[in-house]
């Protein structure tokens, strides 16, 4: 690149500007996919306790389910035993106390 073009001011701003744009996108499709997963989340959490999934089909489902998931989706992370009884938790926790987190209402 030309060192005029590097010290024009209207270039500088300009670059300044896209780059602030491309930024701003970047946080604003974080967000969106965050409250994708907050929605995802809650609704697998919802369907657990609903179908009381433990109960119906013994201790070991939420192994089960994690096994299933992780054949189906082996490029997502996020479906380990642990994380599905977080999500569980996290569904009875905001469920319960009626403090569902705003994402998760706004559709």
């Amino acid at each position: 690149m030309s060192k005029l073009i590097k010290t024009d001011n209207e270039y500088k701003e300009w670059i300044g500007e896209l780059k602030q744009r491309i930024r701003q996108s970047q946080i604003k499709a974080a967000v969106k996919v965050n409250t994708e997963l907050l929605r995802l989340y809650w609704s697998i959490g919802s369907d657990i306790v609903r179908l009381k999934a433990e109960a119906k089909w013994g201790t070991n489902i939420m192994s089960q389910i994690s096994l299933d998931l992780k054949e189906e989706f082996s490029n997502l992370g996020g479906f380990s035993e642990t994380n599905l009884r977080y999500i569980k938790r996290f569904y009875l926790f905001y469920g319960q106390n009626q403090r569902v987190p705003y994402p998760v209402l706004k559709k």
